[in-house]
């Protein structure tokens, strides 16, 4: 797995875990880190992991071989 795999992965489960505490507790751990949802720094944080989640897309379509090949 190469290393933009490993980020993108690991941003996507941050991801994921922001919005299992949005729909549990109604709480955007985001936003209460950035001080709301709309400054400028929450937006860069929900689009980067929204781009690692597209990218992560990319590992449901590799072959096997195409993985052993990059390493």
């Amino acid at each position: 797995m190469m290393i933009m795999d490993r980020i993108a992965l690991a941003l996507a489960i941050i991801g994921t875990l922001n919005w299992g505490a949005i729909g549990l507790f109604q709480f955007d751990v985001v936003a209460w880190i950035c001080g709301g949802a709309d400054t400028l720094f929450a937006r860069i944080i929900y689009t980067v992991v929204a781009l690692a989640g597209v990218w992560c897309i990319s590992l449901l379509f590799r072959s096997d071989e195409a993985i052993e090949e990059m390493h």
